[in-house]
């Protein structure tokens, strides 16, 4: 649920200067000395290499889906991409550590990143980052996924693939998809034992109430109190929304819950009912649940495998994941998109980059977009969360969604988006309604 970067500052220092010496027989050149890196003693820091450090979940991962192993495939296909053009300034970018931190030992592994010492910057993946504060405290720049607004919120050193976003606030999105369908009786969903979860259905009951006269729409059916993982599942629930009429569905469910969501949807005889899904862009976990997921919306926040990558990232990440023999995967792009962000701080801070100084270069970054792989971020006003009174002080400029529905096998956008422009913005300046404007970011 929920951007960055600018380009290419040069960080080579050359340590001699081409010099010539006249006489009566013509000008004459010295051989050119060898380019020399600049001393630097930064943690993780060699004459050769970079270090980097990966933290995250892998055993015990309670959404049992591909979260650090593909995020760790999408940073080691960048730092490939990368070493092969010679690196940083020379040096090569290299994942010298990687640690399981087991779902509830986060800040263990990141108190032991710390105390190591051996690593330059932290590329983290947890499903509960309780390491975060250590590692901004220690200075540690820390470069993750788009799912923990409240961890990041006033830590200029943790950047994701977008801003501290606010999740309770309400967002264009989740009531434009209904209304291109043409539905107006929403049902909003929720785990009650997730406050994201929880802020999530409360802003799409929210959304639909804000807009209601512009759309037509009202709120029939809400409920953010399902139990997490659905144990008991969740026929009532889907009962009660039969009853009322509902014709769309907002739902802040994982993965799996939107899959028992959508079987009690068809064994009630509500098929046709479509759910609008923020975290399910997986087309193989799609297929193989043959069509369940039928005409059913995703909320893409990053660039999609199906838009055009000309002139933007995307074909790089697609070129060197197919050359590492991994498979695309949306944590996959997110890693990428992670070591990206780290890649264009270093670079930006110029010779003799200290973490302090990678930090302040990032954050002068006021268009990141990692390539044209996310809308555009404004890193030197994005750490701090936006508020629904006031979305445009720390909030993106746009409000930025792409849309997709899952058809036949395949995803296609909708809604105005297209292959060349993938996203659907909103100005990110007030919450009025409007219609959106197809979006490409470079």
């Amino acid at each position: 649920m929920r951007r960055h970067l600018s380009w290419i500052s040069s960080v080579v220092v050359i340590a001699g200067l081409l010099v010539g010496a006249c006489s009566n027989s013509g000008d004459k050149k010295t051989p050119d000395t060898p380019v020399s890196r600049e001393a630097n003693a930064s943690p993780g820091v060699t004459a050769d290499e970079i270090h980097f450090a990966a933290i995250g979940t892998k055993t015990n991962n309670p959404l049992g889906t591909c979260l650090y192993d593909c995020f760790i495939q999408g940073i080691n296909a960048y730092f490939d991409y990368r070493n092969s053009e010679g690196g940083l300034d020379g040096r090569k970018l290299k994942l010298t550590t990687t640690i399981d931190d087991a779902l509830a030992k986060n800040k263990e592994g990141s108190l032991q990143i710390i105390n190591d010492n051996d690593t330059f910057a932290t590329l983290s993946v947890p499903m509960l980052a309780t390491g975060w504060p250590d590692l901004a405290n220690a200075g540690i720049p820390v470069y993750s996924v788009p799912w923990y607004p409240d961890d990041m919120n006033g830590h200029d050193s943790i950047y994701a693939s977008n801003g501290v976003e606010c999740i309770a606030c309400t967002r264009h999105f989740m009531a434009y998809a209904p209304k291109v369908l043409g539905d107006k009786k929403i049902a909003t969903l929720g785990y009650g034992v997730s406050q994201s979860s929880k802020d999530c259905a409360n802003a799409a009951t929210d959304t639909i109430k804000l807009y209601s006269k512009e759309t037509g729409q009202q709120v029939v059916y809400t409920n953010n109190g399902i139990a997490f993982g659905i144990p008991n599942g969740i026929g009532p629930e889907v009962s009660a929304m039969k009853n009322a009429g509902v014709e769309f569905i907002v739902s802040c469910f994982d993965i799996n819950g939107q899959k028992t969501l959508a079987q009690e949807l068809k064994r009630q005889g509500m098929a046709d009912v479509p759910i609008l899904q923020s975290n399910s862009y997986d087309l193989t976990f799609m297929k193989n649940a043959g069509d369940l997921f039928e005409g059913d919306v995703l909320g893409v926040a990053f660039r999609p495998f199906e838009s055009n990558g000309e002139g933007n990232g995307l074909a790089l990440f697609k070129k060197w994941m197919e050359k590492s023999g991994s498979k695309l995967t949306e944590l996959a792009e997110y890693g990428w998109i992670a070591a990206e962000t780290a890649y264009q701080g270093i670079k930006a801070a110029g010779p003799g980059f200290t973490q302090a100084s990678v930090v302040k270069a990032t954050n002068a970054l006021t268009s990141f977009t990692a390539g044209g792989l996310v809308p555009a971020i404004d890193w030197s006003r994005q750490h701090e969360m936006p508020t629904q009174d006031d979305p445009a002080t720390h909030g993106p400029k746009q409000e930025c969604m792409s849309l997709l529905t899952y058809k036949g096998g395949k995803f296609e956008f909708i809604g105005g988006a297209t292959a060349e422009k993938p996203w659907l913005c909103w100005p990110g300046t007030d919450r009025k309604w409007s219609e959106p404007v197809p979006t490409d970011f470079q």
